[in-house]
Formats: structure tokens, C-alpha cells, sequence
């Protein structure tokens, strides 16, 4: 049976155990309210602004938060459609800066057609953030506890951390989920005036994106959620699909250097090179800058990389940091290891019970076997452990993807995503089949937009006209050319989702 096979017939097992009915909202009266738009401190050609929200929407005349806002008006008023809500995903990633800096993320002609508006999610960057000791992060315990007692360590630090948050952050960090946001979403909608939406949500914003349709389905135009998490598993399908996704984007990479003459290890067993690399490091044999590097963060790093991907750049400096070469830490790891935000989102989306070590080295047993070369992969295991010792009962359990009264929605995922396992694309699509288009880029990296003309021209005409997309946009081979611009890629959030890649479309 294969690893792809294996990983799947977990993850059926255990989702038949987690699943249970819809959870069906009833909403309460909530006024629109307003958006008193300026320009942007950072950027005058953008608008931001904020809403004033109840932090509780059961509980509408509690206490309020401002959700901050910004937009960018269609450029074309003639074509204009209507507006894009877009999000790109973390957790933790602001919206806002997203509108305004990625101005040219989106085509010409998507630019034109739609006012484009982002916003921070609840407990995000300018929206009330959910503020924790950054002290105590940095005494953040291994995520793969050896022992008894680093087990309990790590589920002890898990709970300070909580209680940490939650005084300094108050009652916003009890209400950051994903449930919550699908709310603040149409009040955004309200607040503009709007009949209908339009949404582009990028890796954990899939989630935003699904749990909206199900919500408020008929008032959707149209939909993209673009590397898709999948919303009803449970603990041991979480972790074999993480690994699973991760294992295979190793391959793909071992195998573009077997056949890419450009990659800095073709012609040798690229598969054996990264074993000896990884025992090496293990043993402390590796070094960069003067510092010993361990094998999980060149796992890590492998994790970055894939991202992209950056097939080239990453055999590159694999084969500096074997030889012992002067080089330097990847910039794929140059930035903060978690969004502070991230446990009060993730922790309450996901339910994923890990109530003793002997569980937990179950869960490592089966991760090992599904990835290898992985050791289990990064950011399913760390997403994982980064929940030990919270409730188990949270605001916003797992359940199917049910969509009763929403236009197609179209979900895209690459077979070969790090981050988001192109199995969860396909599972979230078959619990919602009559409502959703599922296209398939053949290739690698997380979030497809940009990975040629047509995963691109079929998100924009869909977009712009409804048009049906594809089913499969043929992957475009990595070239294996440095690019200068790899240190704006898509990073991995550790532990988390991801975010979006710094490029434009004309």
C-alpha cells in the first residue's frame, strides 16, 4: 500500500471517529455599524479604517474591539463587480497589510473588477492582538519530549502560556476562533453596504473561507480558497496527513535534483546525501556560522523551502553546509517562530487530544513511518504538541464541511504542499461536493495562484465571470535558478500554516 494510501486510510479511521453533526449557528441581531475610512499611515493609495465589533457576538452589548480594515477601490469603476474580501492565512497573518503592501498580488484585471479588502482577524496584529510574555516564549520546550517528564514539561508550559495570554490579552483571547471571525467577516460585509461577497483566502484563511459558506452561503458570489485545511479530522488523521504532505515534498525534491542538472546535488543519491547529512547533524558535526545546527532544523528549514518552492536554493546551501563552506542561515528562517496569536486561534479550531506520552509516542510511531526522511514532518507535529494540555472542549469543534445555499465554490490545492495536504483539499471537497469545484495543480508549494498561466487565469475568469475552472493546471517545472527575491517567499509559520508569497500578476 502506498504512503499516500496508508496516511489516507488513517485519516478515514479517524475522521469517522471525530465527525459528528454540523454545528448549525443561529446568529444574533448584531448591528452593521460603520468603517470610517482614511488613508493608510503606511501607504496613502490604500484606505484603512476600523469596525467596532462585540468581542462575544452571543453576547452583542458586551464588551467591543476594533477590527481593523483596509481596502483598495476596483481601478476600473466601468467593470467594477462588487468587493474581495482576501485573508492569507497563519494563523496570525494581518489582512491588512496584505491589501496594502501586496498591491499587485492579485492580476490587472482582478484589480479592476473589485474593491479588494483585508482586514486582521480578532486577536490579530491591529485588531485587539493577543499579547503573551514574549520572555516566557523564548523558554518554549521541545516540541518532541524524549521522556516522561519532557512531556509533562512541554504540556505545563502549554497552560502557563494560556493563562498567560488570557490575563494579559482579556476576554478577546477566550473568543479569537475561527467562528467567531466567519462573523466579523459579514459584519465587514454589512458595514460596506454589500448584497454579496467575494472572497480569496489563502492556506489557514481556507478555513475563514469555509466556515463563512456554511454560515452564510447565500450571500457569496463567488469563492477561492486556495490550499485548503480540511476541518473534520481528528488528532491521528492530522498528524498522518501532515506527514504524509511533508514526506512528499521531499520526494518531489529529490527527485527534481535526480533529473535537474542546475541542482547542487544532481548526480549524487540525493536521498542518502540527506540521511548522512541528518546523522551528521545529529552527532553535531554541523556547523554554520561558528554554530552547531541540529537535524530538526534542517528539517525545518526543508519545510521553508518547500514552501516556494526553492528547490535550487535549498540543494545549494545543503551542499555549502556539507562541505563545511561559509554560509549563511536561509532566510526562510529569519523571522518569529510563532504569531503570538496562534494558540488562541489554532486551540480552539481544533480539538486534537494528546492525553498522555504513551499516546503521544503512538502518534510520533505513525508520523515516523508515513515521513521517514521527515522525521515526522514540522508543522502537523508542532500544531499538534502546541495544543497539549488545552481543553479539549472548544468554541469551535471539528465537523463535515456542510454548504446548504452557497454558489460553487472553488477550492485549489497543489498535490505537493508542505503545509496543506493536498488530501485534506480532497476530503474537505467530497464532505461538500455539490457545492464546491476542486482544482488540482499537479506541482509543488503552498498557495497555487501564482504557479503559472492556468491555475491563474482560471482563478481570475472564475472571479470575474463564474467561469468553471479546470479540474488539473499541469505543475510548472522548478527551473533551479537562485531567484534574488527567495527571502519574500512564503515561510512557515512554526507552527502553523503559512502565509502568502510576496509576488504580483500583471
Amino acid at each position: 500500500m502506498s504512503t499516500i494510501m496508508r496516511a489516507f486510510g488513517v485519516a478515514l479511521v479517524s475522521a469517522a471517529v471525530v465527525l459528528g453533526a454540523p454545528v448549525v449557528h443561529a446568529d444574533p441581531a448584531v448591528s452593521a455599524g460603520s468603517i470610517d475610512w482614511k488613508p493608510c499611515a503606511s501607504d496613502a493609495t490604500a484606505e484603512c479604517g476600523t469596525l467596532r465589533l462585540p468581542i462575544d457576538h452571543a453576547a452583542p452589548a458586551g464588551p467591543k474591539f476594533d477590527l481593523a480594515v483596509a481596502r483598495r477601490k476596483a481601478t476600473d469603476p466601468a467593470k467594477r463587480v462588487g468587493v474581495l474580501l482576501v485573508n492569507p492565512g497563519g494563523p496570525g497573518s494581518s489582512g491588512v497589510d496584505f491589501v496594502v503592501r501586496l498591491n499587485n498580488y492579485f492580476s490587472a484585471d482582478v484589480q479592476s473588477r473589485f474593491d479588494i479588502i483585508g482586514w486582521d482577524p480578532r486577536g490579530v496584529a491591529s485588531s485587539q492582538p493577543v499579547r503573551c510574555s514574549f520572555d516566557d516564549w523564548s523558554k518554549r520546550p521541545s516540541q518532541y519530549p524524549a521522556t516522561q517528564a519532557e512531556f509533562d514539561t512541554l504540556v505545563k508550559y502549554n497552560r502557563d502560556m494560556r493563562e498567560d495570554c488570557r490575563k494579559r490579552s482579556g476576554p478577546i483571547a477566550d473568543h479569537a476562533d475561527t467562528g467567531a471571525t466567519a462573523q466579523d467577516m459579514d459584519a465587514i460585509r454589512r458595514a460596506l453596504g454589500e448584497r454579496k461577497i467575494n472572497y480569496y483566502g489563502l492556506s489557514y484563511g481556507t478555513l475563514m473561507g469555509q466556515q463563512y459558506a456554511e454560515r452564510y452561503g447565500d450571500k457569496i458570489r463567488s469563492m477561492v480558497i486556495d490550499s485548503n485545511m480540511d476541518h473534520s479530522i481528528g488528532t491521528r488523521a492530522f498528524a498522518a496527513t501532515s506527514a504524509q504532505t511533508a514526506e512528499s515534498s521531499f520526494t518531489e525534491w529529490a527527485k527534481w535534483c535526480e533529473r535537474t542538472a542546475s541542482c547542487a546535488l544532481h548526480g549524487r543519491d540525493v536521498t542518502r546525501f540527506w540521511d548522512d547529512l541528518l546523522a551528521k547533524a545529529d552527532r553535531g558535526e554541523v556547523r554554520e556560522e561558528g554554530s552547531p545546527i541540529t537535524a530538526r532544523d534542517i528539517i525545518s528549514l526543508a519545510s521553508g523551502a518547500f514552501y516556494g518552492p526553492y528547490f535550487g536554493e535549498f540543494a545549494e546551501w545543503l551542499s555549502q553546509l556539507d562541505t563545511g563552506k561559509p554560509t549563511r542561515r536561509m532566510a526562510f528562517r529569519e523571522q518569529e517562530e510563532i504569531k503570538l496569536p496562534w494558540q488562541a486561534v489554532f486551540c480552539a479550531d481544533y480539538s486534537l487530544p494528546v492525553r498522555t506520552f504513551a499516546e503521544y509516542k503512538s502518534l510520533v510511531a505513525i508520523e515516523n513511518a508515513v515521513a521517514p526522511h521527515m522525521r515526522g514532518g514540522v508543522i502537523g507535529h508542532e500544531s499538534i504538541t502546541g495544543c497539549v494540555g488545552s481543553p479539549e472542549k472548544i468554541n469551535n469543534p471539528q465537523h463535515p464541511l456542510t454548504i446548504t445555499n452557497a454558489p460553487k465554490i472553488l477550492m485549489a490545492n497543489a498535490l505537493y504542499d508542505p503545509a496543506t495536504s493536498y488530501l485534506w483539499a480532497a476530503n474537505a471537497h467530497r464532505q461538500a461536493k455539490d457545492s464546491t469545484l476542486l482544482l488540482t495543480y499537479e506541482g509543488w508549494g503552498h498557495g497555487v495562484y501564482h504557479h503559472g498561466e492556468c491555475v491563474g487565469k482560471a482563478i481570475d475568469g472564475y472571479l470575474a465571470t463564474l467561469a468553471a475552472p479546470p479540474a488539473r493546471c499541469a505543475g510548472v517545472p522548478e527551473t533551479g535558478q537562485v531567484r534574488s527575491d527567495h527571502d519574500r517567499g512564503v515561510r512557515p509559520q512554526r507552527p502553523g500554516f503559512g502565509s502568502v508569497r510576496d509576488h504580483g500578476r500583471s
